[in-house]
């Protein structure tokens, strides 16, 4: 998952701001441009779906924090960039001294915390910030979580309800994983423990990927995504019906599918493609 790297020397504005226009996209890479502002326009579409940095410059007069957003909108003048976003509240500021110290786990080269722009990396945000904020030390209270977070990298597990009209999205899922030489598992098809929620923990925690299938709005899957989300993991949604994507995961990126031969062919196409950028981007 990618997200906006935004620098300002004099720190952001609550909600409104501005950047030379040529500074926009600096220290972005030729392909993620192209992604971002496909022949030369904004595609507002996918810069409003990726998470947002918000950093004040290293020495610079903005308060030494950065906050997590949105961008909300974009508008590109003769010289100038504006932009309108909206910051996090239920995420806390992040000193500049922590962002230095994970700036290569964040794709944040050289000087560019001391330097005004806007960049879009291809890291997953929260995922970094998660592994390696020391202070984040989840202890949930109904179930347990494994301390040495031991990940198997081949590892792939898929939440969705265990009924017969879901078998053969979930053997398509798994013939998937055979061919990328990745192992593919759901929760009944272990048992580990006589709670099953802590055997669905336990196999959230273990694995590099995580497919939800969010169609029936099935309430087991949304809490076991938020689960994913929440230990930093990559979560892959996908679904039979767009409006069984809740509000909060609208602004993520899933796969929308038939559940006929055709449809699942081509969800077999786009899973596959997602991920080996998963694998390919660490």
């Amino acid at each position: 998952m990618m997200y906006h790297l935004l620098v300002s020397y004099n720190g952001w504005e609550i909600s409104r701001d501005t950047l030379d226009t040529s500074r926009a996209f600096e220290y972005t890479s030729a392909r993620l441009e192209n992604i971002f502002k496909p022949q030369g326009n904004l595609d507002l579409s996918k810069i409003t779906r990726i998470p947002a940095l918000f950093a004040s410059e290293s020495g610079g007069k903005g308060i030494q924090i950065a906050r997590i957003g949105n961008i909300d909108s974009v508008e590109i003048l003769s010289k100038e960039v504006q932009i309108q976003y909206h910051f996090d509240p239920e995420i806390p500021p992040i000193p500049n001294s922590m962002l230095e110290q994970l700036a290569n786990n964040l794709g944040i080269e050289g000087f560019e915390l001391s330097r005004t722009h806007w960049a879009i990396k291809d890291i997953n945000l929260f995922r970094v910030l998660l592994l390696y904020q020391p202070f984040t030390k989840i202890t949930p209270k109904v179930f347990k979580l494994d301390e040495t977070n031991v990940i198997a990298d081949t590892l792939i597990s898929v939440m969705m309800p265990f009924s017969r009209k879901f078998d053969q999205v979930y053997e398509l899922l798994k013939s998937i994983s055979e061919d990328l030489r990745l192992n593919c598992l759901r929760a009944d098809d272990i048992w580990e423990n006589d709670n099953i929620m802590q055997d669905v923990v336990s196999l959230i925690q273990r694995s590099r990927i995580v497919i939800c299938d969010c169609t029936g709005r099935n309430p087991n899957v949304f809490y076991e995504a938020g689960i994913a989300h929440t230990l930093g993991k990559d979560v892959i949604l996908i679904t039979q019906n767009e409006n069984d994507i809740p509000f909060d995961l609208r602004p993520l990126r899933y796969i929308h599918y038939l559940d006929n031969n055709e449809g699942r062919e081509e969800l077999a196409k786009k899973l596959k493609e997602r991920i080996i950028i998963i694998l390919n981007s660490e």
